[in-house]
């Protein structure tokens, strides 16, 4: 089997399993050069190379620095990596970014140049969803579309009918969460309201909400800090859930929470529109 074929299929495999990795590509070799291009690596969050080849320390500095950067903010980098004497031509400077590209120094003697496309590949985001109620049903099925990884956890006896999710847990004892970004729901409606709760804030998470309203949550709040919860924890619940759109059916208010859930999960992705002068 070829490097390449065994890099294809552990990223089939780390894709399965919803392990983060970044996948570096070599798209571009002037002059000499230890790695050629369509060499391939994969790379793990941490900085380890666990198959493939991208060459020597050549570039290997930089594309591990880019592979890390990557995976942390989700968005992809190019790497060029250039001798001295060519990035003064350029008029650019090791670890400057220029239209889209980071410029990093070869001190290899070779003085070849490589450019590496350096991908993230992340897990799909975590929505699990407390309780099995007309919001937390329609909430699942839409998420699902939306590319979220769906967790209900829900008492078996709770259940009317199955919710469209990836994972059905008996109870509110979710376990092996994917690591990946997490947003958390509670949506019982008067079933186990405080259990699923005081299980809700103690999973980490970007985002927590309550489909219920402030009152109700208030009197919630105080019973789960008499029993000891944490405040921060507590006062870190949005209640209502969602985006005040005036929403009355089931649908609508689990597309309210799911268009606050997009907002978070985007903050700081969108590029801003350029506007004439």
């Amino acid at each position: 089997m070829t490097v390449h074929v065994e890099v294809i299929d552990l990223v089939a495999q780390l894709k399965a399993a919803e392990q983060p990795f970044a996948l570096a590509t070599v798209v571009r070799t002037v002059s000499v050069t230890a790695a050629k291009a369509g060499a391939k690596a994969v790379i793990r969050p941490d900085g380890t190379i666990v198959a493939g080849w991208i060459g020597g320390g050549c570039a290997r500095g930089a594309v591990l620095k880019a592979a890390r950067e990557a995976l942390a903010d989700g968005a992809p980098r190019m790497i060029s990596v250039q001798p001295e004497n060519l990035l003064a031509e350029l008029g650019v400077k090791p670890g400057e970014n220029r239209d889209g590209v980071r410029f990093a120094k070869n001190m290899c003697p070779s003085k070849g140049t490589m450019d590496i496309f350096v991908e993230p590949v992340l897990p799909h985001p975590v929505l699990l969803i407390f309780g099995a109620s007309p919001v937390a049903l329609s909430l699942a099925a839409q998420a699902r579309v939306l590319g979220y990884h769906v967790t209900v956890a829900v008492p078996a006896a709770d259940l009317s009918e199955a919710p469209d999710a990836d994972v059905i847990v008996d109870g509110f004892e979710p376990q092996l969460l994917n690591e990946a970004r997490r947003f958390v729901v509670v949506s019982t409606q008067g079933k186990g309201d405080e259990a699923a709760l005081r299980a809700a804030v103690a999973i980490k998470a970007e985002y927590h909400a309550f489909v219920g309203s402030r009152r109700k949550m208030k009197a919630l709040r105080d019973k789960l800090i008499a029993g000891g919860a944490a405040v921060e924890d507590i006062d870190r619940v949005k209640a209502p859930a969602g985006l005040d759109l005036s929403a009355i059916t089931p649908e609508e208010i689990a597309m309210s929470i799911l268009a606050e859930i997009t907002i978070e999960r985007r903050r700081g992705q969108r590029i801003a529109p350029i506007t004439a002068s």
